[in-house]
């Protein structure tokens, strides 16, 4: 069966690859150049107005708002962040999502030294996950994707990343389609 073309993402609420903010962008070459306080302001402004517009990409953009304050220096801030992307996922029933990205923060967190706020979060997933997840299916042997999303430039985490197809992947950024290799 055929779909007009960018049917697919604007179902799942993504955006197509020529709406793409240059603001997102701007806030992945920041990452990339290593400027953590500007890449969080600018993500962080980004959730803020993605929550009603673009609402599965809000939490996303919210987890890497708080990873690049952590990078930053701005622990507190940081978690903030962190702990509001992760109940944006519980909130969407997103609670395999939610268990991926807390366990990636905790991991990051302890690699720092940031052994409290580590468990700050790992106590905040436990409060939050409901006791019995369904399990997740066995893995599939899928091919390799890009490291960075070609659209916008965003980390892509193979691990983590939403499947549409048995070859096509969704960046959690944008939206946009990943193909693999």
């Amino acid at each position: 069966m055929f779909r007009r073309r960018g049917q697919h993402q604007f179902r799942r609420g993504g955006m197509g690859r020529q709406d793409v903010p240059p603001e997102l962008q701007h806030a992945n070459q920041l990452m990339v150049a290593g400027d953590y306080a500007g890449a969080a302001s600018t993500f962080k402004g980004l959730a803020q107005g993605a929550e009603n517009l673009f609402p599965r990409r809000a939490p996303i953009l919210y987890m890497e708002a708080g990873r690049a304050a952590v990078l930053g220096g701005d622990v507190k801030t940081g978690i903030a962040s962190l702990r509001l992307g992760l109940t944006m996922l519980a909130s969407q029933g997103r609670h395999h999502r939610m268990r991926m990205l807390g366990q990636r923060a905790i991991e990051e967190l302890k690699a720092r030294g940031l052994n409290a706020e580590a468990q700050e979060i790992a106590n905040f997933l436990g409060a939050s996950l409901p006791n019995q997840l369904p399990a997740e299916s066995a893995p599939v042997e899928r091919p390799i994707l890009p490291t960075h999303c070609p659209s916008c430039g965003g980390t892509v985490n193979p691990d983590e990343i939403e499947w549409i197809d048995d070859v096509t992947a969704e960046c959690d950024y944008c939206g946009s389609p990943l193909r693999g290799e």
